[in-house]
């Protein structure tokens, strides 16, 4: 049997099943057929959160910010850099404390920028500061 992944479509929320050994091929939804990945952090609101979090089987790396937070932004190009590398071993989602406030209290975001991975619907690590890139990519892969 071979391995698959399940992955929610980032432009329609399709759930979209892809065989493992076909991630880095350019998937496209099956619904939309708008590509899967598209090299750049997802902006998701509380519900779209959960849905990725709920449908996804590939790791799912969250930070959470806010639009007044000077290291947020400062940190903003390296999370997205970090996307163009990580991608499509893993999803990149950007979550905003402001816009989903009762998300970042259920989860003890207590203080922003804050990166936490996800496995199997589970947080698995967090980190909290901002970081450059190669220090997010190097905090992915290692965790």
């Amino acid at each position: 049997m071979t391995e698959s992944h399940t992955l929610p479509c980032p432009h329609c929320g399709a759930a979209n099943r892809v065989p493992a050994a076909r991630l880095a091929e350019d998937p496209r939804c099956g619904a939309c057929r708008k590509p899967l990945f598209t090299g750049a952090p997802l902006a998701l609101d509380e519900a779209g959160f959960r849905r990725h979090l709920r449908l996804s089987t590939i790791p799912l790396l969250v930070d959470f910010w806010a639009s007044w937070c000077g290291p947020c932004r400062a940190m903003a190009p390296a999370f997205e850099a970090a996307a163009k590398e990580l991608e499509p071993g893993m999803r990149l989602v950007k979550v905003s404390t402001e816009e989903a406030p009762a998300l970042a209290a259920a989860l003890s975001i207590t203080s922003i920028p804050t990166l936490a991975l996800f496995r199997g619907g589970q947080e698995v690590a967090r980190q909290a500061g901002a970081l450059p890139a190669g220090q997010i990519v190097a905090w992915a892969r290692n965790r």
